[in-house]
This record gives C-alpha cells, structure tokens and sequence, in this order.
C-alpha cells in the first residue's frame, strides 16, 4: 500500500475475534494505531500477527480521556477515520461529525460482532470508491 485511504484506531481486544484475514484485508486501503487495553502487549502482539506484519503501531498512553482523543485526532490527521472504542465524548462525536474527512465511530468493547465488521467494510468500500 502507497497511499492510506483511511486510518483505523481500535484497541487490540475489538480485532481479536475478527475471521482470519479480515484486518488483514481492510487495511490494504489504510493504517492502524492500537489503542491500549486491558489485553495489552498479547493482544498487540496477537493483531501484529494477525495482520501478518513484524510491527504495528500503537497510540501513546494518555492521563486522561480528553488526551487519547486529542492523540486519535492527530493520528487520523487529514485521513478518513474508523475509530473503534468503549465509549466517546461529546468532543470527539462532534469533531467526527464536523471534520471534512469521512469519520466512522464504532462503539464497542471486545470483539467487534460481525454486524459491526459489516458496518466497517462498507465504509471502507465507500472511501475506496470515492479515491478511484
């Protein structure tokens, strides 16, 4: 991949369950950051090895909610988002709904089910169609 078409923030826990592949498939088109959880290092080095790749990268740990949603928004930078997290502040959904670039917030804790892995491949389908 040259150029990301979108950057994907979850913490390791919501790809834990994912079908063999299937993130490994959806960021041919962008980039992830990890968010930490509880699962940590094995659940990093589970998605590294999942995605098949010998490093990934992982957001900064913050002291606060507001800080991890100021590093998500510097991450995504000017890039479509799908960012997967327990919960979000009323900041971060209107800086999703304000911002120029297509933003996707999926709240979720754990495994994302399949429904919500649907939702994310067609978002993902949209970007790429529109950067044809």
């Amino acid at each position: 991949m040259i150029d990301p078409v979108f950057r994907l923030v979850a913490p390791a826990s919501a790809l834990e369950a994912a079908p063999a592949g299937w993130a490994q498939e959806l960021l041919k088109q962008g980039e992830i950051a990890l968010a930490l959880d509880a699962g940590e290092l094995d659940a990093i080095d589970a998605v590294a090895r999942a995605l098949e790749q010998p490093a990934v990268a992982v957001l900064r740990r913050e002291s606060t909610s507001e800080a991890a949603e100021a590093s998500v928004r510097e991450f995504a930078a000017g890039l479509a988002l799908v960012w997967i997290a327990p919960s979000f502040g009323d900041d971060a959904r209107a800086w999703a709904r304000d911002r120029a670039p297509m933003t996707l917030l999926v709240e979720h804790d754990g495994p994302l089910p399949e429904d919500e892995r649907r939702r994310i491949d067609r978002f993902v389908a949209i970007l790429g169609r529109q950067a044809e």
